[in-house]
């Protein structure tokens, strides 16, 4: 088992910066890939980046691209995500999630084995 707990989230104006980060417990978290995803009210749970086990492997949603960047310290068990340019439709609930599914990395929801409870991020106009 893996634990996930996000924190991080809070309100910002448009075009401001948040850090979130999620830190690991249990297994291993250098074993495992990690991901963020996002639900806002009245949506489907949607991928925003993903990062492979080591790091050296990055993969980003197009709405994220140049503004969010995703990182991994193994040593430390914890995962971030740096969040710039917020815009007013990047609020959503925040999830981390992980997976040892044996790909590097994965854009797909059901694969990811463990989740967070999810931070709030809100971005005003």
């Amino acid at each position: 088992q893996v634990q996930l707990v996000e924190s991080g989230g809070g309100l910002v104006q448009a075009g401001g910066s948040l850090r979130l980060s999620c830190a690991a417990s249990g297994r291993t978290f250098s074993n495992y890939a990690m991901g963020w995803f996002r639900q806002a009210p009245g949506k489907e749970r949607e991928f925003v980046a993903t990062i492979s086990w080591s790091g050296s492997i990055t993969y980003y949603a197009d709405f994220v691209k140049g503004r969010f960047t995703i990182s991994k310290d193994n040593a430390k068990n914890t995962g971030d995500l740096q969040m710039n340019s917020l815009k007013p439709e990047d609020t959503a609930v925040y999830y981390c999630a992980a997976h040892n599914s044996g790909r590097p990395i994965t854009t797909i929801a059901r694969q990811y084995a463990y989740w967070g409870q999810g931070t709030q991020v809100t971005v005003s106009s």
